[in-house]
């Protein structure tokens, strides 16, 4: 990206610039020593002298007061910390009145920086201690003391942990004093600048060896710059983590570029803006673009009318878009538009923070909204979009371990809406996020994930797994047969994507990956299984299975298998399973033809998904008792088939006889005590028992062939005008 960079013809301020500090996306204010500070207006290109600073006071650091502090949002950042070189720190409000001065440090006071929450101020010094203080400057604690200068410190995302420069050295110190501290060995030479964002949770350092380099918060090392002409002097995360700037001498960098162009009939378009663009996102047709003023619509099909509505706030940090409407977050809050500019929804929940959301911790489809919980990254909150308000009991979705990136799938009805999750071990898993009043069942689909995305029409999803790119075809299928889940996989070298990939969108069969250097590379995918899932979704089943015959590939038959069992099509499915050779699920199909009423052959396809639960409670809500227990007698869950068989006073015997001719087989004797006791008290006889299975299958045929006939009455009548 190319930065257009100019310079004022009479420079504001008489001597070196030494630190700078934006309070709003338009508002900057700037200290020299000269000891003047100047407020810079972007808008209006005024620039006012807010103080004249005493003479002995030579700023170093500036910081402001953080904008959301303690979870509230705080009108503007009112106040600000300046270090300098007379040892203190102070607290300088807009207008440019010291509020206060403190004696910090023996020499210069390096380094400022707020916490997130606003309740506390670390320093760092030329005398190579690190310090504490309240947010109205009483000393918490000395935290360290070093050998040498300590050039700039920085908070950890949760505003527990403190990193610092220490020479070469960098070091990871928490406030809990027997918690570990890292420390690795980071530059060549000293480091002279860090930063550390709170919502990518990455690292930044610059040093005198003239390089800048990217770290994660474990201290592995993610990207290191060639080496450049002079020291890096500076280094800043945007607050989205998105970007970063690199300061040297007469050098400043920015890793990125945004454009757009018609790519269908190769026509560009070139979108001019009264103010400064702050963030732009394509898709879904639509063009959104917000200035630090106003947000802008375009709709793919018409460049020349876009829809434009005011912000409240022009800090907007994030777009997401769904296919009937888009998302905005800034420092206020987070806000669901239509596509047409009406606000929606303004989803709220305690304890959100909005400057720790990206794209990884916050998703969005057309009826729900997921975002990972900062307090408990464990959890995930499910919101109704159009409501605002969270899902069924309001109750998170809750992970075994802490996630890392979250997306929901972009096709198909609510109740049928999954999330993909991403969590601290690299393990992939899915869950329905509208499974209600029952346990969330998250399932497992791939290991060493590092990241992944839906497509943007149907419910395939890709992923980058370990040195292989992978795509899931169908990932329903572990809801349907686990046992497909691996035939449903494509895969390939993803060697050509060079090291820690990113992926950015998935659309139509073209994904887009960003490698480390920053550069664009796509990959194509088959268009087939795009089609079988088109073909699918219209109930055209012949279609499907013609598709499968012609490509040929065991991956678009196992997809077809899975598909036809989950849309209860056992013709289709029993001619997908025969081509990929599963036998005896083709045998459990010819089984489910026979079956006598429609409960008992829901209730086995469920069974053939492996939801035991779930099939007996189909059954006993139609009243099949025998069935259901029969269900447990066939799985050898003894205790429950008796259980059920006590509960409702029927067909102890059966089970008390399955259970004796399952012990002889195996030559074993009756240990459980529950069926010991029953055995007392109850004769065994096969004769009876066969006798009354058939009369229980039986009145299922009947209650099943009366059922049928009232329908089909029902149908037949004249329905009333």
């Amino acid at each position: 990206m190319r930065l257009k960079t100019s310079l004022l013809k009479e420079p504001k301020h008489k001597e070196l610039v030494s630190c700078v500090g934006w309070t709003t996306a338009d508002e900057l204010y700037s200290c020299s020593e000269d000891h003047q500070i100047f407020k810079w207006n972007l808008l209006t290109n005024e620039t006012t002298q807010v103080v004249k600073l005493q003479d002995e006071i030579f700023p170093i650091d500036l910081h402001w007061y953080p904008k959301t502090a303690g979870g509230k949002k705080q009108t503007q950042a009112e106040i600000c910390v300046l270090t300098s070189t007379d040892g203190k720190f102070h607290l300088v409000s807009k207008s440019g009145r010291i509020e206060k001065s403190i004696e910090a440090h023996r020499g210069a006071v390096l380094a400022g920086r707020w916490n997130y929450d606003g309740t506390a101020l670390v320093t760092a010094g030329e005398d190579g201690q690190i310090k504490i203080w309240s947010k109205s400057g009483m000393l918490r604690s000395t935290l360290t003391q070093q050998g040498t200068s300590v050039y700039s410190v920085a908070w950890g995302p949760d505003s527990d942990k403190i990193l610092f420069t220490s020479g070469k050295q960098l070091i990871i110190k928490p406030l809990q004093p027997s918690a570990k501290v890292i420390q690795w060995k980071a530059h060549d030479g000293v480091i002279l600048k860090i930063d550390w964002n709170s919502v990518n949770d990455l690292i930044l350092s610059g040093g005198e060896d003239c390089k800048y380099k990217v770290w994660d918060s474990y201290g592995r090392l993610l990207y290191s710059s060639s080496s450049h002409d002079y020291p890096i002097t500076s280094v800043a995360w945007a607050p989205d983590g998105e970007l970063f700037t690199v300061g040297s001498f007469n050098t400043l960098r920015l890793c990125d570029r945004t454009g757009v162009r018609n790519v269908l009939n190769d026509a560009v378009d070139v979108l001019e803006f009264r103010d400064r663009v702050i963030k732009a996102s394509l898709l879904h047709g639509h063009l959104v673009v917000t200035t630090s003023l106003q947000c802008y619509v375009y709709s793919t099909k018409n460049w020349n009318t876009p829809l434009i509505f005011d912000l409240k706030e022009g800090t907007v940090s994030l777009i997401l878009q769904a296919e009937r409407h888009f998302l905005l977050v800034d420092g206020a809050g987070i806000y669901l538009f239509s596509y047409e500019g009406r606000l929606i929804s303004t989803p709220k929940f305690p304890g959100l923070r909005t400057d720790t959301l990206n794209s990884q911790t916050i998703s969005l489809s057309n009826d729900t909204i997921a975002i990972r919980d900062k307090a408990d990254e464990k959890a995930v909150f499910l919101i109704d979009a159009l409501s605002g308000k969270p899902l069924g009991d309001g109750k998170s979705l809750l992970h075994k371990m802490e996630i890392m990136e979250i997306a929901l799938d972009q096709y198909g009805s609510a109740n049928e809406r999954k999330l993909a999750l991403i969590d601290k071990n690299r393990d992939l898993y899915i869950a329905l996020v509208r499974r209600f009043g029952r346990d969330q069942k998250i399932i497992k689909i791939g290991t060493m994930v590092h990241t992944m995305a839906w497509n943007d029409s149907t419910s395939m999803l890709c992923g980058i797994q370990d040195t292989q790119f992978t795509v899931w075809y169908y990932p329903n299928v572990v809801y349907v047969d686990k046992d497909l889940l691996f035939k449903t996989l494509y895969t390939k070298d993803a060697s050509d994507f060079s090291r820690s990939p990113h992926i950015l969108n998935y659309v139509a069969n073209q994904v887009t990956i960003r490698r480390s250097d920053g550069s664009l590379v796509y990959t194509n995918i088959s268009p087939y299984p795009d089609i079988l899932h088109e073909y699918v979704n219209c109930s055209r089943w012949d279609d499907a299975v013609r598709l499968c015959r012609f490509v040929k590939e065991q991956t678009l038959w196992a997809c077809l298998a899975a598909m036809a069992v989950a849309n209860k099509e056992l013709i289709t499915a029993e001619v997908a399973y025969a081509a990929i050779g599963e036998v005896e699920k083709i045998q459990y199909i010819n089984m489910m033809k026979d079956l006598p009423s429609k409960e008992s052959f829901l209730a086995y396809v469920m069974l053939f998904s492996g939801n035991v639960q779930d099939a007996e409670g189909i059954l006993l809500r139609a009243g099949l008792i025998y069935q259901a227990i029969q269900v447990h007698i066939n799985l050898f869950n003894w205790d429950r088939a008796l259980e059920l068989a006590v509960k409702h006073k029927t067909h102890v015997d059966t089970v008390l006889a399955h259970r004796q001719k399952y012990l002889e087989n195996f030559s074993k004797k009756e240990t459980n005590k529950r069926f010991l006791q029953y055995s007392e008290g109850v004769e065994v006889d096969w004769e009876k028992i066969q006798a009354k299975i058939e009369m229980e299958i039986s009145k299922e045929r009947e209650r099943s062939a009366l059922a049928s006939s009232t329908t089909t009455l029902r149908s037949s009548l004249p329905s009333r005008q």
